[in-house]
């Protein structure tokens, strides 16, 4: 069975084997919140578990990549309603990205996932405050990277925001929208719009591209959230001190600048570049010989490749792409390394199919994201709870004095 059939529950004894532990130590995982149960359908006293978490745990069992040390069974795990990961993709409340990336815009998914149901945060009239200071920092960091742009712009954001620490659920919501919007502004260096985002990234980065509106549109849906990933967990455990929101946002976009996580796009365009330049296959296989690794294939969750990479790249073929970037390139990485093509690489493709600036991976990327960061601040912030792990000491015993 391969993972786009996995089942989503597993019986007591599959789950078990799954993760080669007995019944017992089963149940007891369930007892500390790793694994969720339920009873069956038909009111049988029998349970039955649900198999992502199941293979959550059984990846977090396993030895970090490039030998970081520490297990993923020990670090945090945390209940959420947000978003979770499925073999077929992400889920946003309930709704599979990849459907919602069909027909959905930005705002759509984010008003999904920040679970906004009485109001619009997206109205026209809610647009975000910009102060006489935050004008003048927009002019100094004109020439700045996007995000390190944005980030100054937020940081006087909060002080010039009067609803800035509204508790209300939908006045969190509308705040979240006046960020989103207020992020675009800053890195695009336009003035903030209520167009939708993607019409004001095409009309940016891919003026008049028949296609740019579209893909752009759905990539931003597809990459509005992922679970607990770095940059969100950074962001959950700023905002469980009590800051606004705003300044969670900050946490977010500074984590998600590392070449691990949201920094990939860059790097998989040099890749990009260098394979088209010449034999894809003679390039692959000179780079595995050296083993240099390929920026934009693998990833820790997808083993069996990346659904919204997939998703994405069928929407590009349509378009009329060339196909050596989604269907050569791939294949030739995937038969060297057994690794398939994540959303980095697919993003990559976009980028340069529709002409928009290299390292706008990353800011479209952020711009997307905010919707998720947003939704798990909220969240965050309901729970009234503050995130504080503990460490386990691997340091030198105290010295005793007589």
């Amino acid at each position: 069975m391969n993972n786009s059939e996995a089942p989503l529950y597993l019986s007591a004894a599959e789950a078990a084997a799954e993760l080669s532990i007995s019944p017992a130590t089963l149940y007891a995982y369930v007892s500390r919140g790793l694994v969720r149960s339920e009873p069956v359908e038909d009111g049988a006293r029998t349970r039955r578990y649900r198999a992502d978490d199941v293979r959550s745990l059984k990846n977090r069992r396993a030895p970090m990549v490039e030998g970081q040390g520490l297990k993923a069974a020990d670090l945090p795990v945390m209940d959420s309603a947000v978003s979770t990961i499925t073999a077929e993709g992400p889920i946003y409340r309930g709704v599979k990205a990849t459907t919602l990336s069909e027909t959905a815009t930005f705002e759509q998914a984010a008003t999904l996932l920040w679970d906004s149901k009485t109001s619009d945060p997206f109205a026209k009239s809610n647009m975000p405050v910009i102060s006489p200071a935050m004008r003048k920092i927009m002019e100094a960091t004109k020439d700045a990277p996007p995000i390190d742009r944005a980030v100054a712009v937020l940081s006087l954001a909060t002080e010039a925001d009067p609803r800035a620490y509204n508790s209300a659920s939908e006045g969190r919501a509308a705040t979240g929208a006046r960020i989103a919007r207020l992020v675009a502004a800053a890195m695009l260096q336009t003035e903030p719009s209520s167009d939708p985002l993607h019409k004001q990234i095409a009309r940016a980065w891919a003026p008049g591209h028949k296609h740019g509106e579209d893909l752009i549109r759905r990539a931003l849906v597809l990459l509005a959230d992922h679970e607990l990933n770095a940059s969100t967990f950074t962001l959950r455990c700023a905002i469980s001190t009590g800051i606004s929101l705003y300044d969670g946002v900050i946490a977010g976009l500074v984590a998600l600048k590392g070449p691990k996580h949201g920094g990939v796009g860059p790097l998989a365009s040099r890749l990009v570049d260098q394979l088209m330049a010449g034999d894809v296959a003679a390039i692959v296989r000179e780079k595995v010989s050296l083993g240099e690794r390929f920026p934009g294939f693998g990833h820790m969750v997808y083993r069996d490749g990346d659904p919204r990479a997939d998703t994405l790249f069928k929407a590009l073929l349509n378009a009329g792409i060339d196909k050596r970037l989604a269907s050569e390139i791939p294949q030739a990485v995937k038969e060297a390394t057994g690794q398939f093509a994540n959303c980095d690489y697919s993003l990559t493709v976009m980028r340069r199919s529709l002409g928009m600036p290299v390292g706008s991976e990353t800011t479209l990327f952020a711009m997307s994201r905010t919707a998720g960061w947003i939704a798990h601040a909220i969240e965050q912030l309901e729970s009234k709870t503050m995130i504080r792990p503990r460490a386990r000491y691997t340091g030198p015993a105290p010295v005793s004095r007589r």
